[in-house]
């Protein structure tokens, strides 16, 4: 707690002084062009890795950056964040990231045993589609990578099935992307033609 506790004060000395003006702005007014849903890995910042600013990303991370398809008889934290997004402040542009060495992805390619982590293996039946789509035959690290693309696939289907998403894109007012950051590189791999032939 220390250490972000002394992050604050740094931010407070030396960040938010020189982007004072911008701050102000921000302060009257919310309206960012993106959606990034990406996943809840410490290790992934979508700001850091698109280079915005404050203000210019709306934000949603989840595990496994998992879209659930959209229902009537529950909404979600990742429903409304799209929903609002998408109807409320007009973003034009939405981006999945899947990102190498996932967790997530890890435990379904491996098969780990998930049984003490029960919210865990039931947000992960989300992924299903992308498990489904992922030959038996691709082993170790590869399955694993192999994974991560299709779930990005996966998660855009699903979120063409938000109604929200399925009227902009209709309209031709939304984009949907799909990407794979990996970590070790910095490297970001576009799956979006990928999404589209799939469509």
């Amino acid at each position: 707690m220390r250490d972000l506790t002394a992050g604050v004060k740094r931010f407070q000395r030396d960040v938010f002084p020189a982007k004072a003006e911008l701050f102000a702005g921000l302060a009257a007014r919310h309206a960012p062009d993106t959606l990034f849903i990406g996943c809840s890995d410490a290790r992934v910042v979508p700001e850091l890795i698109t280079q915005r600013e404050p203000g210019e990303l709306f934000v949603v991370r989840t595990a496994g950056n998992l879209v659930p398809a959209h229902s009537p008889y529950a909404a979600d934290g990742v429903a409304a964040g799209v929903e609002y997004a998408v109807a409320v402040l007009g973003v034009r542009d939405v981006v999945v990231c899947g990102h190498s060495a996932c967790g997530a992805m890890t435990a379904l390619a491996e098969r780990h045993d998930l049984g003490d982590a029960p919210a865990v293996a039931d947000w992960l039946r989300h992924a299903d589609a992308a498990v489904a789509r992922t030959s038996d035959s691709v082993t170790g690290a590869d399955r694993v990578a192999a994974l991560v693309r299709e779930n990005v696939l996966a998660q855009l289907t699903h979120l063409a099935t938000h109604p929200s998403v399925a009227r902009a894109l209709a309209r031709g007012e939304l984009t949907l992307h799909g990407w794979v950051y990996d970590i070790a590189t910095g490297a970001v791999d576009d799956l979006t033609q990928a999404a589209t032939a799939a469509a």
